[in-house]
């Protein structure tokens, strides 16, 4: 059985800093365009909420 981590609240960081943050988790973000700038692009709201349980190697959809 898959190890589970309680979800982070990662909206108001930017893309590289939730990146890294959701890496240490074992967490991914799904992101369909490559082409945006993820140094200066802060996430807004993301699936799943804060404090939802997921297994590691999960995927995180963000909106920006």
């Amino acid at each position: 059985m898959a190890e589970e981590v309680s979800m982070p609240n990662i909206t108001g960081l930017s893309i590289n800093e939730a990146k890294k943050f959701l890496k240490e988790l074992s967490l991914e973000i799904s992101l369909d365009e490559e082409e945006v700038d993820k140094e200066n692009t802060i996430i807004k709201d993301q699936i799943p909420k804060e404090g939802i349980k997921i297994e590691r190697g999960s995927k995180v959809m963000i909106e920006y």
